[in-house]
């Protein structure tokens, strides 16, 4: 999520969340309602034109985040599901697996829109290019992109396709499949416990309009991840999945505590900086060892 985000959403807003609370006051079953919570994510999250998915669904509702954000990870899945489709089909040719890295992350962008990448290079702008909290957050709403920022986003993309490329040499097409999803549907989770567990350092920003998820709402988030990284305790060795795991949440907590200390909290950009920085953690700590 960014500070774009913010500025996008503000026309959801105009629907206001009535439409929303009518919709959840009728009688839906749990899973209609992870259903739509899920395509709300989607649609919020990426460029995805989901259409109405069930009766709870109100695809004109502006998000309510204490609910929904609950089914991140499951978003994650979805959004990043043509990139993983991509990459499986292309792995069973003869292209180079730099090639089918470069084309899995140029699908996953452009279902996103660059969303979380965006985040990052905002967060890396301000944190560096400013000395005051307010400062900074005046940097990372500016849309122009600084030396940080493109410094973050160069070395951000180079990183994720090397290691991207050594997950589809190491692993079969389908396999190394699995682990993307994995990695993308972890990083959501971080996102939202992150989210949780910190102050919002911008009263008039996303989270204050649409609401804050608490700690149950991080719980669901966590328990939904864990089906989907099955995969990666099958096929990665207990070391690597133990380095994958404690790299990815221990980055995703470290972007938070500094984002504490430099902003007083997490903004939209913060939070899609944890989301990149903790799928690159994952991938790191799970391709360090055999």
């Amino acid at each position: 999520m960014s500070s774009e985000t913010d500025q996008s959403s503000d026309s959801r807003e105009k629907h206001g969340q009535n439409g929303s609370a009518a919709a959840r006051s009728k009688p839906t079953g749990s899973l209609a309602m992870l259903a739509a919570d899920t395509a709300a994510c989607v649609r919020f999250f990426s460029r995805l034109p989901l259409p109405k998915v069930n009766g709870a669904d109100n695809p004109a509702a502006a998000p309510h985040f204490p609910q929904i954000a609950g089914a991140a990870p499951l978003a994650g899945l979805v959004v990043a599901l043509p990139a993983a489709g991509l990459g499986t089909v292309l792995g069973y040719t003869a292209l180079p697996d730099i090639a089918v890295a470069t084309l899995v992350l140029a699908a996953l962008c452009t279902t996103t829109g660059a969303l979380h990448e965006d985040g990052l290079s905002d967060v890396a702008d301000g944190f560096f290019g400013g000395t005051t909290p307010s400062r900074r957050l005046e940097i990372m709403k500016d849309s122009r992109i600084g030396a940080f920022g493109a410094l973050a986003l160069v070395l951000s993309v180079v990183l994720r396709i090397s290691l991207l490329a050594v997950l589809w040499q190491k692993f079969s097409p389908a396999d190394a499949a699995l682990l993307f999803l994995g990695t993308e549907v972890l990083s959501r989770a971080v996102l939202v416990w992150q989210w949780s567990q910190r102050p919002l350092a911008r009263p008039e920003g996303l989270a204050a309009r649409f609401g804050k998820p608490d700690a149950g709402t991080a719980r669901k988030a966590a328990l939904l991840t864990l089906p989907f990284l099955i995969p990666a305790a099958l096929l990665l060795s207990p070391t690597a999945l133990f380095l994958g795991l404690v790299i990815a949440i221990g980055m995703g907590f470290a972007v938070g505590h500094v984002a504490q200390a430099k902003i007083g909290g997490v903004t939209g950009d913060v939070l899609g900086a944890i989301q990149q920085i903790c799928g690159l953690g994952f991938l790191v700590g799970m391709l360090m060892v055999p």
